[in-house]
């Protein structure tokens, strides 16, 4: 607890200095992540079916990396994904107890998605398949660092995590 403490204050000292625009005071975690250019998303994978077409709808599963040396659990997540601009998914999703549980310094997927909704239409959207990235314009999550195998942990709530450029896979499921 104590160098998760201490990790904490050395980036808001370290983005105060950066951005002195910004007091120190005024920046969230999300807002150290987001300036230190971390990035918690290391890849998405969307599956799009025949049905997706007319309902608008897919799944996804993503990847998450835990940059620290400690273990992180992942409660909820909300997130918008596009690309130059445009939204092309949104989702909220709430992990089943105990929540993702994302080991330390590791990577892990987030299991199925169902239920992600595309507001530019199924058609449109397949139009940004060939650029094989996304931009996550807000994404916002709750999780809980320190845990032990997902249990107890000092809760935060991180809003308005931004990451460009994330490499995203479409598996097309026409049959």
């Amino acid at each position: 607890m104590f160098g998760l403490r201490v990790l904490l204050a050395a980036l808001v000292a370290g983005a105060a200095s950066a951005s002195p625009a910004a007091p120190a005071t005024d920046l969230g975690i999300a807002d150290i992540i987001n300036l230190l250019n971390i990035g918690l998303v290391k890849d998405i994978n969307a599956f799009v079916t025949l049905e997706s077409l007319t309902t608008n709808v897919i799944s996804v599963n993503f990847d998450v990396k835990n940059p620290l040396p400690i273990e992180l659990t992942l409660d909820s997540v909300s997130a918008v994904a596009g690309l130059n601009g445009t939204i092309f998914a949104t989702f909220t999703h709430t992990f089943p107890k105990p929540g993702l549980v994302v080991p330390p310094l590791a990577t892990k997927n987030s299991g199925l998605i169902n239920n992600v909704q595309l507001p530019q239409g199924g058609e449109a959207s397949l139009s940004i398949i060939p650029f094989g990235i996304l931009d996550l314009p807000d994404t916002n999550a709750n999780v809980r660092a320190a845990t032990i195998g997902g249990a107890l942990g000092i809760p935060i709530a991180l809003t308005g995590l931004k990451q460009t450029a994330v490499p995203t896979n479409y598996t097309l499921e026409l049959d």
